[in-house]
């Protein structure tokens, strides 16, 4: 198991030269696989609002909900950094994003926390940080802005809108925050962030000039029943899943399932005690 990634080994990762592999995770089983595969970073994503509880965006998940699945995470990845995504409406307020965000650091055992927005938000970065709390970024298309943007569409794609990100990108960088993630954004657009900011950007929809890439589970591993254009699953996990579940079904209905093999027994002599004596008269 490789040396766990912390705050400042990330902040200052632009000196390696592979990129940063991140992941999310929801629960015990895939942040153990997520470590067993050697990521360097699992972030607990509000996206678990969309893949794990059903809802049509991030919006409805809340911090109790994050609570919950970062602490399943953190038990299943314990030598893995695990950042949590504050949820919407959780940090607009420096008091209550600090509130909120020392919860996941104590509750949790977060190593940092994410949050979207660029200049907006540097009054809650500056606050984070000032209580020792790793910060993390999110600009370009931010979900939790969804209905403000319109949908979920690439963002900066006017000169005017990769001046505002560039800014705030160098904003962010300038109020100390760990790493970057650009999301839904040119590729070309995320390469030159990538090259005038000093922290290191973590790509998701965003080319391959990164320092490092993020997938959701389900999308990495073929979870999903649809996926967006700059997802590639690198397994077929869902179709194996609903194969197994068609077989063990086929199998029960056709007494198949369970064998002699998967069954308990008892001992003919004890069975046969009891038969008699359930049997005299």
């Amino acid at each position: 198991m490789k040396e766990r990634l912390t705050a400042q080994k990330l902040k200052s990762w632009k000196e390696q030269e592979t990129p940063l592999v991140w992941l999310t995770a929801y629960d015990f089983s895939q942040a153990e696989m997520a470590e067993q595969a050697g990521v360097d970073v699992i972030l607990v994503g509000d996206s678990v609002g969309t893949t794990v509880m059903g809802y049509d965006s991030t919006l409805p998940v809340t911090m109790d909900d994050m609570v919950y699945h970062a602490r399943m995470v953190r038990r299943g990845a314990p030598k893995t950094m695990m950042v949590v995504d504050l949820p919407f409406l959780s940090y607009t307020r420096p008091d209550q994003a600090l509130s909120n965000a020392g919860r996941f650091m104590q509750e949790t055992l977060a190593d940092g926390v994410k949050l979207e927005g660029g200049r907006r938000v540097l009054d809650v970065v500056d606050a984070l940080i000032a209580h020792d709390i790793p910060v993390i970024g999110h600009l370009g298309l931010t979900p939790q802005s969804v209905h403000a943007m319109g949908g979920y569409r690439v963002q900066a794609r006017t000169q005017e809108t990769v001046r505002q990100l560039l800014d705030d990108a160098q904003a962010l960088a300038d109020h100390g925050i760990a790493a970057l993630v650009l999301e839904g954004i040119p590729d070309r657009v995320a390469a030159y962030v990538t090259e005038q900011i000093a922290i290191p950007t973590i790509g998701i929809g965003a080319g391959n000039g990164t320092d490092g890439q993020v997938l959701v589970f389900h999308d990495c591993l073929g979870l999903s029943s649809r996926y967006p254009k700059f997802a590639k699953p690198f397994a077929d996990v869902r179709h194996a899943i609903v194969s197994g579940i068609e077989q063990y079904g086929s199998e029960v209905r056709t007494r198949a399932f369970p064998s002699d093999e998967h069954s308990y027994h008892i001992t003919d002599k004890e069975w046969e005690a009891f038969w008699s004596r359930e049997h005299s008269d």
